[in-house]
């Protein structure tokens, strides 16, 4: 790091895909919330090839600000999983916050995952499954179905142990998430059970966390035309991290 560069706090990163109709009240929220805190902060948005105004409306608020906290990273269409890794391997937070552009899980519930952080844990996933007081769960009864399915699936073909492991909003210790990243490499909507696979396999310490969640419009999940590539990407992630390894 140069000499007399702060040491960043907190890195948020946002995979971003098409996003023009959200980017915008996504980073003025997300930065508003991280101004009212004692912390130094950047948000990274990584984009995943968009062809709409999602780069205009970032490097908008990029010269509003001119403060170098806000970051953007341009790419060639590739998944999510491959704008997230980007992100991530770019961040410099101390904590390294995975959020989505809808804020389905709100920004404030990051405060969650900095505590199980601050308590000793390595990983932090937010969790629609497990619930406590003030975490109010607002979700499509047909995506609820296919969501509870799907982790059914997750648990029985490669790995047990968590109820949910798609809710995109995750918290992780820079030297964990960089290492993790490093060795992730599925692009697609899976790379959440790859990287908790591979976290196990590591020994990280993992904890789900109940949070605040409230589906937003315009999900770029496909029930049906993504269930079946999602499917086969399970099967390849428990002959690439046999199952037995991770029972318990």
């Amino acid at each position: 790091m140069p000499a007399g560069q702060k040491v960043l706090d907190i890195s948020v990163v946002i995979p971003a895909y098409n996003e023009e109709k959200r980017i915008d009240e996504c980073l003025r929220r997300v930065t508003a919330f991280l101004s009212l805190k004692d912390r130094e902060w950047e948000v990274i948005v990584s984009s995943d090839g968009s062809t709409d105004k999602t780069e205009e409306i970032v490097r908008t608020h990029i010269g509003k600000r001119q403060d170098g906290r806000l970051k953007y990273i341009p790419a060639a269409h590739a998944g999510k999983g491959a704008a997230v890794r980007r992100g991530v391997l770019a961040a410099e937070g101390k904590v390294i916050l995975i959020t989505d552009t809808d804020l389905s899980a709100p920004i404030k519930e990051s405060d969650k995952l900095m505590a199980v952080l601050d308590s000793g844990w390595d990983i932090a996933i937010g969790s629609r499954a497990i619930r406590e007081k003030d975490c109010d769960v607002q979700q499509d009864p047909k995506r609820w179905l296919a969501g509870r399915i799907f982790n059914i699936l997750v648990r029985m073909i490669v790995l047990k142990g968590f109820k949910d492991t798609q809710c995109g909003f995750k918290c992780l210790k820079k030297e964990a998430a960089h290492t993790l990243f490093r060795a992730q490499t599925l692009d697609s909507f899976c790379f959440d059970i790859e990287l908790l696979c591979l976290a196990k396999k590591m020994d990280y310490k993992v904890k789900e966390v109940p949070v605040m969640w409230k589906e937003a419009l315009f999900s770029k999940v496909n029930l049906v035309k993504d269930s079946i590539p999602m499917l086969k990407e399970l099967f390849y992630l428990r002959k690439k991290y046999p199952q037995k390894k991770f029972t318990g």
